[in-house]
């Protein structure tokens, strides 16, 4: 149901719902209930859920029903997710109703947006220059993605009043090397309040990462006090839906 003016959103658009194993992260390993909103203010060139983004799918769900199913699978942890939960209005809602029926609420966002959700834990992935989709990306021919996603993969501003708002955060940095770290460092140095404990560095791709990519992460994040991020939902069931 659409929503009027003034009037409190009842649904939201979803792709997919399943109870799995939280792969990323510092809640990895923890059974969790995922809600995957359908809709991107971005389009990111490695997307892992394009059916999220590129090509969003599902409809709109009723938050009753979600909350209903997130409390039927006995999970004790709800993850809202995308695509971007955050263009929709209805994640305000949606994050409030999960708190009340008893989850533990985590909110995946690229950080464009600031919304004033529950979140017992906000995990804000700021994309970098290498998320950009490449001139001649066939699913972007005329680059228009490109360029929109250029201009909004970065918003300081929301970055920083979810910095202020939620006390539990984290964030995490998809990398491809070590030419990323300077522009980790640049955005990090325009914020404010963030520990080096909240920040991750999660290896690029949707397989294992290779042994050097590795290692260079591993040795960056122990040098810094970062945090290594391991994407074990790839590790346990490949890259693939509903896990």
């Amino acid at each position: 149901m659409t929503a009027g003016p003034g009037s409190i959103p009842t649904s939201i658009p979803v792709s997919e719902t399943f109870f799995s194993i939280q792969g990323e992260g510092a809640l990895t390993g923890v059974p969790s209930f995922f809600i995957r909103a359908s809709g991107c203010n971005l389009r990111c060139a490695w997307c892992d859920t394009p059916y999220a983004s590129w090509s969003p799918e599902g409809g709109p769900l009723a938050i009753d029903d979600l909350v209903a199913r997130a409390v039927a699978s006995g999970a004790r942890h709800a993850v809202v997710t995308g695509g971007e939960p955050m263009i929709f209005p209805a994640v305000e809602p949606l994050t409030r109703a999960l708190h009340t029926a008893g989850l533990h609420v985590t909110i995946e966002t690229a950080g464009t947006i600031f919304r004033e959700v529950h979140a017992d834990l906000m995990s804000i992935s700021p994309k970098l220059s290498t998320s950009a989709p490449p001139v001649g990306d066939p699913r972007d021919p005329s680059g228009a993605w490109r360029a929109r996603h250029e201009e909004r993969r970065l918003d300081f501003r929301a970055l920083q009043s979810l910095i202020d708002t939620y006390a539990a955060r984290q964030f995490k940095f998809v990398v491809t090397g070590p030419a990323d770290l300077a522009e980790i460092d640049a955005i990090l140095a325009r914020l404010t309040g963030w520990r080096p404990e909240e920040i991750m560095l999660m290896p690029e791709g949707v397989a294992p990462p290779g042994h050097a990519l590795r290692n260079w992460v591993v040795q960056t994040c122990l040098s810094r006090g970062w945090r290594y991020a391991h994407r074990l939902h790839i590790e346990l069931f490949g890259n693939r839906r509903g896990t």
